[in-house]
This record gives C-alpha cells, structure tokens and sequence, in this order.
C-alpha cells in the first residue's frame, strides 16, 4: 500500500473511498448488533471482511481476493524470526569515570577507553556501546536520572571504589 503523497489531494481521496467502503459494508451492517465481547465482535467483523474480500469489483473484472492473489501475494516476504527492536543511537565520548551518558544515566565502559569516541545503541531493553564496530559494554537499560550503571571488570585495577567525581559505583 502506498500512503497519498503531500500536496496531492487526489490522491488522499482514493483512499478515502477505501475507507468509506470499509466503513458501510462492514460497521454500517455491525451499528444495530450488540456484542458481548471482543472475540465476538472480531468473528462478525472477519465474516463481514471475508464477505467484502470476494465480493465482485463493479467496474473491474475479479474481486479483492483476486487481485491480492495475483499481484500482492507473490511480492509478501516472510517476516523476520526476529522481532523489530526500536534502537536510539548516538555518538559520545567516554567521560574521564570511564562512562557514557544515556538520558541523565551513566553507563561504564572498559577504562582503557577514557576520552575515546564510541557509539551507543540504547533500546527498551539495553544499552550496548560500540568501540571502533566492536561492543564493549551491555547493560541492562535503567531510567534513573543521575545514577550510574558499572560492571565492576570496567574499572581501573589499582583504583578505590568510588568513582572520579566522590560517588560510589552504581548498581
């Protein structure tokens, strides 16, 4: 399906009238039925649908089912095994405590990597930050403004355990 282009009224129209079509063979027919749940309301909507899908084209030869057979079938492709994630990414430098900041929430890194340039790829999920197209560190992603995530194996080997600016090290 391809969305009315900006500018075009024209366009938008043609599918307004897919719209409307949807509109009066389908909840135009369900507006006087009452239903007493939404697996019920769902099976009289897909009857309704399977009916409009066959129905014969006025003007064309064949019917929806037809034409979505002959020609959007073949193109479809399976979906991926895995889901779409969501992923921000961005460009940041290694603060001199050896962390990244993501949305007011600071992520270690390795400490051999203070002052360098990485990319940090931030989901729902997780943190991952990239060095030179290497992961460096994962973390499990948190929205505590201010506080900070370290992996202990990040730090400085002969350093204490509280961190450059007097905080201890966060969770």
């Amino acid at each position: 399906m391809l969305p009315a282009r900006p500018r075009r009224p024209r366009d938008k129209a043609k599918v307004e009238v897919g719209v409307q079509v949807v509109e009066r063979w389908i909840l135009a027919r369900l507006r006087h039925h009452i239903f007493f749940s939404l697996a019920e309301l769902n099976a009289a909507v897909a009857k309704l649908l399977e009916e409009l899908n066959e129905r014969p084209f006025r003007k064309l030869p064949g019917s929806r089912r037809e034409l979505f057979e002959r020609l959007d079938r073949p193109a479809l492709k399976p979906l991926p095994r895995i889901a779409y994630r969501y992923t921000e990414v961005k460009k940041a430098s290694v603060y001199i405590d050896y962390h990244v900041e993501v949305n007011a929430h600071y992520y270690s890194v390795p400490h051999r990597l203070v002052g360098a340039k990485v990319e940090v790829h931030a989901s729902a999920a997780t943190v991952a930050i990239y060095h030179r197209g290497r992961c460096v560190a994962q973390h499990v992603r948190s929205h505590r403004s201010g506080a900070h995530t370290t992996h202990p194996e990040h730090t400085c080997p002969n350093r204490t355990a509280r961190t450059f600016s007097g905080r201890q090290g966060g969770s």
